[in-house]
């Protein structure tokens, strides 16, 4: 493994992770740091390349992000992104101003191609731009290479240091020849040489792992899902024994789930699991509870409370293991970040916690990267590709109060969505794909007798990051007889739904 890293300073912006995925898609290991990353620090991590992301600023504003001057001077290749463009241009003496561009949207830019970043690209290209602010005076040795009709500045070059800006986003979907451009920039410009894979993070992340844990005791939290199963068999390839999983029971899981999370890592993986049948504990402290975020914070924390007691059982435990991934982060708000949904593991934490720290060895990956560190570890496909379930369970499943019949009801529902899309060859198309017990009931007819109960609505998305999805076109005969099976099988079950709804403006789970 080849000692390759590209730094992303971000300024605070919403767009860091998703640059630091296009650059692994491009076999090119980076890590993403803040802006305030001092220069010396920076030479000591000694990376091939910077790219400046963010903010949701502009540089003349008083509380504008800004980086240190002296990393312009390291001999180090940077490129500027829409803000990063600005603020190089403005540290360096050049300036930046409000343009004619529409603040958000596509525009066709004309760009030079003899410069190394737009190599083999077209002489025109589309783009996508997400601030309203233009460079109007270059900084001294720097020439525009990409401009637009009303000949603003889209990019610049100073060839001599090996500094490139853009105004655009090339790591967006809307920038057709983005990643070509990425591809330039750390291929041509900072000369890295391509090879990393999902295998060198996995080996990084145990070693790191090892580093920081030493000789201390691990908690991890198990919670049926992929995330969490591919955090613990990082963490016990790290430590082994010191690991101790710990499998909380608590009535939310889907049908015989946690039969079958005890049998494969406490048997086949030989960890150390405790299965902790916690169900009455859950479910008495959910009685009466509508609210969403409520349930969420509810369930988090006694996750945690339940960590603690048995920690204590076991002795000193330093370390609280979770399977958080970077859209928990995202939707949980971190930072001046809004709100979308606390995630038990992230936003739904109390504000104490009996553990040294909580380790998060994914929280920088995205859902199918997730899967590409279960394969490289060694899991079983059959269990990477097992479908996603949130850390609350089926609680955010069941909309309304959580009972034990409405759970009883949708495990049994869900339970022949999944295997229909299973036996139809759909399951590896289809990236997530649940049942959710609605709290409306309506009025139906068994036989000849009036009925009313509960609607069940199905939930089918695809996508590559759970950022963004789209709903899933399954054929309408799989959905009639998935329809059929259930109002015919389940009790109290007598109309399904099918949701066309994509994420945004919807999320992949209902509540």
């Amino acid at each position: 493994m080849k000692n390759e890293l590209v730094l992303i300073l971000d300024f605070g912006g919403q767009y860091g992770q998703l640059i630091a995925r296009r650059i692994r898609d491009c076999n090119v290991y980076c890590e993403v740091h803040p802006c305030t990353l001092s220069a010396d620090k920076i030479k000591k991590l000694n990376p091939k390349g910077i790219i400046f992301i963010g903010a949701p600023y502009d540089v003349d504003d008083e509380n504008a992000p800004k980086c240190s001057v002296e990393i312009f001077e390291l001999g180090i290749p940077v490129l500027g992104v829409c803000y990063g463009m600005q603020i190089m241009a403005h540290l360096l003496g050049g300036e930046a101003a409000p343009g004619n561009v529409g603040e958000y949207g596509n525009a066709t830019v004309e760009i030079d191609t003899t410069s190394k970043l737009f190599a083999g690209l077209d002489n025109e290209t589309t783009c996508f731009l997400c601030n309203g602010y233009n460079v109007k005076k270059l900084p001294v040795g720097f020439e525009a290479v990409a401009k637009t009709d009303d000949f603003s500045v889209f990019a610049f070059e100073n060839k001599e240091k090996a500094l490139y800006g853009v105004q655009f986003h090339p790591e967006a979907n809307h920038t057709p020849q983005g990643t070509k451009i990425l591809k330039n920039f750390l291929y041509n410009i900072c000369g890295c040489s391509g090879d990393w894979t999902m295998e060198d993070f996995v080996v990084r992340e145990i070693q790191a792992l090892q580093a920081k844990i030493g000789g201390k005791k691990v908690l991890c939290a198990m919670s049926g899902g992929v995330d969490s199963s591919v955090a613990a068999v990082m963490v016990h390839k790290a430590v082994g024994k010191q690991l101790t999983c710990v499998l909380v029971d608590h009535g939310l899981m889907r049908k015989n789930e946690a039969d079958e999370v005890e049998a494969v890592f406490k048997h086949e993986f030989d960890m150390n699991l405790i299965r902790v049948n916690a169900k009455e504990r859950f479910l008495n402290r959910l009685k009466g509870i509508t609210d969403p975020e409520q349930k969420r914070k509810i369930i988090g924390e006694e996750f945690i409370r339940v960590f603690e007691e048995e920690a204590k059982k076991i002795g000193s435990v330093d370390y609280l293991v979770q399977g958080t991934i970077y859209p928990d982060v995202i939707e949980s708000g971190i930072g001046d970040k809004a709100v979308i949904k606390s995630h038990h593991n992230v936003g739904g934490l109390p504000d104490y916690i009996d553990f040294k720290e909580i380790i998060e060895p994914l929280k920088d990956l995205f859902k199918d990267e997730v899967r590409k560190a279960g394969i490289a570890l060694g899991i079983p496909a059959h269990l990477v590709w097992r479908q996603p379930f949130p850390g609350p369970g089926l609680g955010i499943r069941v909309i309304g109060e959580v009972t034990e019949e409405k759970l009883e009801i949708l495990r049994e529902a869900d339970a022949i969505f999944r295997e229909e899309i299973m036996n139809s060859g759909l399951n590896q198309e289809i990236n997530q794909y649940f049942a959710v017990l609605t709290g409306m009931r309506s009025v139906g007819v068994t036989g000849d007798e009036r009925t009313y109960d509960y609607t069940i609505a199905l939930r089918a998305v695809s996508t590559t990051d759970f950022m963004n999805a789209h709903w899933s076109r399954i054929p309408y005969d799989l959905l009639e007889k998935i329809s059929n099976r259930i109002v015919n099988e389940v009790e109290h079950v007598n109309r399904i739904v099918y949701d066309i709804t994509g994420k945004p403006p919807a999320t992949i789970e209902w509540e």
